[in-house]
This record gives structure tokens, sequence and C-alpha cells, in this order.
């Protein structure tokens, strides 16, 4: 048994009503956003059954392994996931736009990151989809010089930065799209590192066209993770950085961590140094999500088996 791949799912946001939902909120403010956003996503909730059922597997999977609620996760953690998703997304876009309120952000591990930057040394930043990582282009703001570039798998990459450039025509991160690391692609990222740049990749959803996959224990279970964030480190010969950004209070916590100084994948054992990556990541990853369960959204079955990862057992 297999599961359909998460780019299979397509796209559940509807541009021209994430237009019309910010538009609302500028116009009128976060409590009417809210009126008008929660029927919405109810309605999703409702209507999407693999992505509840994703939800409640993961929630569940996160309170057995890490005890962070009171009792069995139901559909009311399982609504309140769905709404967390919602009102994150008016919150990626205030990011964007560099609109969110900086007191609302408490940052913390960023200096030695700042300090490699500034030296002229980038590195990978592995990231995941939680919290409002958006919230970092407005760090970069703050922080002349500090340069992002976000690799994503996928065709969406060009409409994201129209978007990016609507809402802030001054943004220091950019999305790239990849669909082959070929020997041109490494040489442009190598450049990159080495003028001090970082480049964000999400080091939780495996690649859409079957690449390379490491595997690891997360959350009481194994699962895939993709390879390429350790192999373009290993390759870049580059730090590798942890970035989480949750929800805090009425506002969220950003955390810089170093993952891992340079990555190594010995000849002999190549398999074997991916998978103790994937679990220094998946093991950071969870301590992120103990902290705020909320955050993590991934609406698929993330641990079931992909088909295309099988082949590098």
């Amino acid at each position: 048994m297999s599961r359909g791949h998460w780019a299979d799912l397509g796209e559940t946001t509807f541009v021209g009503g994430t237009w019309f939902l910010y538009a609302v909120y500028r116009l009128l403010g976060r409590l009417p956003f809210r009126l008008c956003l929660y029927p919405v996503v109810l309605c999703w909730w409702l209507g999407s059954g693999p992505a509840r059922r994703a939800s409640l597997d993961y929630l569940r999977r996160l309170h057995v392994a890490e005890g962070v609620f009171p009792h069995r996760p139901g559909m009311r953690e399982s609504l309140r996931h769905f709404f967390l998703f919602g009102e994150t997304l008016l919150d990626k876009m205030l990011a964007i736009g560099g609109r969110f309120p900086r007191e609302r952000i408490r940052f913390s591990g960023q200096q030695p990151m700042l300090e490699a930057s500034q030296a002229g040394q980038g590195g990978i930043i592995a990231t995941a989809h939680m919290g409002c990582l958006e919230l970092m282009q407005m760090a970069a703001r703050w922080r002349e010089g500090l340069r992002v570039t976000i690799l994503v798998h996928t065709a969406h990459a060009q409409q994201f930065n129209r978007i990016l450039a609507r809402l802030n025509p001054q943004a220091t991160v950019r999305l790239l799209q990849v669909t082959d690391f070929s020997p041109a692609m490494a040489m442009a990222l190598a450049d990159r590192v080495a003028a001090g740049e970082f480049i964000a990749i999400a080091a939780d959803r495996v690649p859409v066209q079957g690449d390379r996959t490491c595997h690891a224990p997360f959350l009481g279970a194994q699962a895939d993770f993709p390879a390429g964030p350790w192999l373009i480190a290993s390759l870049l010969r580059c730090p590798v950085w942890g970035l989480s950004c949750l929800h805090d209070g009425d506002g969220y916590a950003a955390r810089i961590e170093l993952l891992a100084e340079q990555i190594t994948l010995p000849r002999s054992d190549r398999q074997g140094a991916l998978d103790a990556c994937a679990l220094r990541f998946s093991g950071w990853l969870a301590g992120c999500l103990r902290q705020s369960p909320y955050d993590w959204f991934n609406f698929y079955d993330f641990w079931m088996p992909h088909a295309d990862a099988r082949r590098h057992h």
C-alpha cells in the first residue's frame, strides 16, 4: 500500500480568496477576518476527509510520543489545528508585506548565524512546514545584508514571487524552483553560499520526483525525509541551521539552532550517514512541536512510506 504524494493533493488555497481575506483584515481588523475565515475553515475541515484524518493521526502520535495534551486528541483538537493554519495564512501575508508587529516576534539563537553571514559564510537552513517562517523575511530586512533563497519543489514559485513583489517590493527573500539538481544549479548555490547567502530548504517533505530519501523514527514510527538538504550541504561544505518560528502567546518565537557544522557522507555508508542526519532533524522537529503542537501543517499521511522511498533501502 502506498500513499498519494503530498503534491498530488493540489493547492488547497485559492489566491483570490486569500486576497479577499487579507483585504478584510486590512479594512476591518482581525475579528472580522476571523468571522469570515472560520466558516471557510469549517467547510474545508468537514469536506476534506484525508486532511482531517491526517491531522488527527499527527496529533495523536504527538500525544503518545510527547504527552502534550491533557487527553487523547479528538475532533475538537483537529478543528483547532485547521483554524490555526488559517490564522497563520494571514500572518504569512502580513509578514511578507512587512506589516506584522515587530514587537510580537521574539528571536533567539540568531547571533552566530548573523556573524557567519557578515564574515561571508552562508549555509543551509533546514526548515519544516510549521509556524510562520515568512517572518524571517522581516528579520532579513531588519538585518541589512542577510539574504535568503528558499528552494521549492513546485511550479508555483513564480506565482509566489509575484505575490512577494506585490506585498513588499524590497523583499530580500525569494523562492527558487528546483526540478533537477544539476551541476549548474549546484555551482549557482555554491556561489550564493560563498557570498554569505543562506539557502532554506523544507526538510520534512519527500521530493516530488522521487529523488533520494532518508529515514528516521519520528513521533514513535519510521518516517521518510528528503535527503536533498543534507546532500546539498555536503556538496557545498557548509553548516546547516535549523529554523523554527512558532506561535508563542500573542506572537511568535523564532529560534535558530546550529544542527551541523558540516555534513560528511562517507562512500562506505552514505545512506547510513543520511539517515543519521534525518534522525538529528526529526529529533529537532519533535522538540519544536512539543513546544507548539498545533503548528505543523502537513495535512497528508506523513508516515505511510512513499513508493519512491523504497528504492533507496
